[in-house]
């Protein structure tokens, strides 16, 4: 169990365990003799990802920040995924039951990273936190319901639509506080509105980015994603994220690094972003 402190804030990893993707898609127009040193595939060339979700415990409201895959795919999407669904059981390791959560963030709605918002109970979809309000941007929403079909293989429907039509999930426009001291921030590239994370206490700050910086081996500005709708805006976005996030030294919370779920920042020796230790 990762957890840290952030001024008066608490921050716990939790996990959905791991799960694996084609390492060319994640890597996009970088050749596979490049990322390869990073991370090596396995014989059906996947490598493993992490779902990395964040437990903030502020002392007024529990937010949770992502939510993972869940236990909704199909038998044959689990077959190619081989994720785990381990949230609720890195639930109760953490000593945290789904109903303290008051707020849930997606940062986007692509089925890795919502599936929890949601369990069925009697074949139908409801909110696994019953309590909580959930929050993402309108415009994200917007593009799901679009179903195009570059990219509607990412989304599933019974991850957020119950929880709109419940008014469970509130749509936002553009960047936002949610409670004090946590707020988020739009980042276009991987989709036209994927919102950071950003946290603020004691004069700390953490953020959570997302698939703009997934994990670890992403932090170059030109290693983008072959999922990202649009490629020239996530590296825009990353120098204009580590233009705050280096020189502040955010503490940067990685969505799906499997080894290292968070660090610090710094530019290295060939000026490229580079992690070093918390603490």
């Amino acid at each position: 169990m990762h957890r840290t402190t952030l001024g008066d804030f608490e921050l716990t990893i939790l996990s959905d365990g791991n799960y694996y993707m084609d390492g060319g898609t994640m890597f996009g127009v970088i050749p596979k003799v490049m990322w390869e040193k990073r991370i090596a595939p396995d014989e059906r060339n996947t490598i493993p990802l992490a779902l990395n979700s964040l437990l903030v415990r502020t002392g007024t409201h529990n937010v949770l920040i992502e939510t993972g895959i869940g236990d909704k795919l199909s038998e044959k999407s689990q077959a190619i995924y081989r994720n785990q669904a381990l949230l609720m059981k890195s639930f109760d390791e953490a000593g945290v039951a789904p109903d303290e959560i008051d707020i849930v963030i997606n940062t986007h709605l692509h089925f890795d990273h919502c599936g929890w918002n949601t369990h069925y109970r009697h074949g139908k979809p409801v909110a696994t936190f019953p309590r909580a309000t959930y929050y993402v941007q309108a415009g994200e929403l917007q593009h799901a319901h679009e179903q195009h079909e570059r990219d509607r293989v990412s989304y599933m429907t019974d991850n957020y639509d119950p929880l709109v039509e419940s008014g469970q999930m509130k749509l936002l426009k553009g960047d936002a506080e949610i409670v004090p001291g946590i707020s988020v921030k739009v980042y276009p590239g991987h989709t036209r509105d994927l919102q950071a994370v950003i946290l603020r206490s004691g004069g700390k700050v953490a953020a959570y980015p997302s698939d703009l910086v997934s994990d670890a081996k992403h932090l170059d500005p030109t290693w983008v994603l072959g999922f990202d709708l649009y490629p020239l805006e996530t590296i825009a976005n990353k120098h204009r994220f580590y233009q705050e996030a280096i020189p502040e030294k955010w503490l940067v919370v990685f969505t799906h690094d499997h080894e290292l779920p968070w660090a610090h920042l710094k530019i290295g020796e060939k000026q490229r972003p580079v992690v070093y230790p918390v603490g």
